[in-house]
């Protein structure tokens, strides 16, 4: 069951691929001017298909749009969810009107300053600073979100997977492979893959970047205030820097790398290219072509974004001696956990006494691999 599956959706992804392929021609005729093309690109993409870089038209929203008190109690609604038991969200909440009112007014007088953030790690695998914004700010987060999300989503590649609405890490392990398959000619060929990092990604992104990039798409003077407010709100080090745990922190990150990605897919012509947050990889059947583009990557990176790839997580391999990515090693015809992922796994089962929400939810994820002796190893040992 588990092979067919996997059949039914390298399939589907093919299909899709070509899609995608398709809408990246008709970005170049778009580029050329020939503009008919375009409404029929645009029902391609409400069918379910690729993105086309760059599309026409410009951010239409107003700052209006964004503090409305509708907007700002739709965006308390939201963020609620999950979060009602908590007690700042609780002394949030008892003067809820009059709280949104007042940051309505602050935000509509220019008066608006956010707040400070509380730290803590969490380990996830590796150790990581979390840092939280207070209720009020994160309000905002979400009603500025709200705004910006649909704007900037219709304009990223198909191939881009963290903080994308009906994306995840799971469709980005099939779309690995799916490309796999393409690039080797259903499992015939040599396969290689470029995995690369992106060293301390969130830690160094630049704010002065970031603004440029976003002048590009918005023209609204207050609206450009208000996201320097939150983006100047935080930092790693004097002018760089976006925090883990916000909200516009997701959105804003990947409207930093789409950069990168339309480089990616329209000046290096990486076709079979796949990004998750910091993590990319670029598949190719020739090995010499994909050494020779590392330098430009790093250039690009370092020049334009003052990103750098992380030197212990740059390799070049192929398929058939097993990829590492987003927590699997691949395979061509299976995927299986990375060890560390395991023993991570049986620690945290260990300690939450058998918890059934932490056995499920690894069942769960389980389910997307060749995992069937760990499966039985998880439930002997908690059974």
């Amino acid at each position: 069951m588990w092979l067919r599956s996997v059949r039914q959706t390298e399939y589907r992804s093919v299909v899709r691929y070509y899609i995608d392929g398709f809408l990246e021609a008709l970005d170049s005729i778009r580029a050329r001017g020939c503009m008919p093309f375009l409404f029929f690109a645009g029902l391609v993409k409400a069918s379910g298909g690729g993105t086309i870089g760059g599309m026409p038209g410009n951010f239409t929203h107003t700052f209006e749009d964004i503090i409305s008190l509708e907007n700002l109690l739709e965006a308390w609604r939201e963020f609620r969810k999950g979060k009602s038991c908590r007690n700042d969200v609780l002394e949030f909440e008892q003067h809820l009107m009059s709280n949104l009112i007042v940051l309505h007014h602050d935000l509509d007088s220019k008066r608006y300053m956010h707040g400070a953030y509380s730290a803590f790690r969490i380990n996830d695998p590796k150790p990581r600073e979390i840092h939280k914004a207070s209720v009020r700010d994160r309000v905002l987060h979400r009603a500025l979100y709200r705004i910006l999300y649909p704007y900037f989503d219709v304009r990223f590649i198909y191939d881009s997977y963290s903080c994308i609405d009906g994306k995840g890490t799971h469709k980005a392990l099939d779309r690995f492979r799916a490309m796999a398959y393409m690039v080797s000619k259903n499992h015939t060929r040599t396969a290689w893959v470029l995995k690369c990092d992106i060293r301390k990604f969130f830690a160094s992104i630049s704010h002065e970047v970031l603004m440029e990039i976003l002048r590009k798409h918005i023209i609204d003077k207050d609206i450009l205030r208000l996201l320097r407010t939150i983006i100047r709100s935080f930092s790693s080090v004097s002018g760089v820097g976006l925090p883990l745990g916000n909200l516009t922190s997701q959105v804003l990150a990947n409207v930093y790398m789409d950069e990168f990605d339309q480089w990616m897919k329209h000046s290096l012509h990486a076709r079979y290219y796949i990004r998750y947050a910091d993590d990319f990889v670029i598949f190719s059947d020739d090995r010499k072509w994909l050494e020779s583009i590392i330098p430009g990557i790093q250039n690009f990176l370092s020049s334009r974004l003052y990103l750098k790839l992380h030197p212990d997580k740059l390799f070049l391999k192929t398929v058939a001696s097993g990829v590492d990515f987003l927590g699997w090693v691949h395979f061509p015809d299976h995927r299986v956990v990375r060890t560390a992922t395991k023993r991570r796994m049986m620690s945290r089962l260990e300690k939450s006494e058998g918890s059934e929400a932490q056995l499920q939810s690894y069942l769960g994820l389980l389910g997307h691999g060749n995992t069937r002796k760990i499966r039985q190893q998880i439930t002997d040992k908690m059974f």
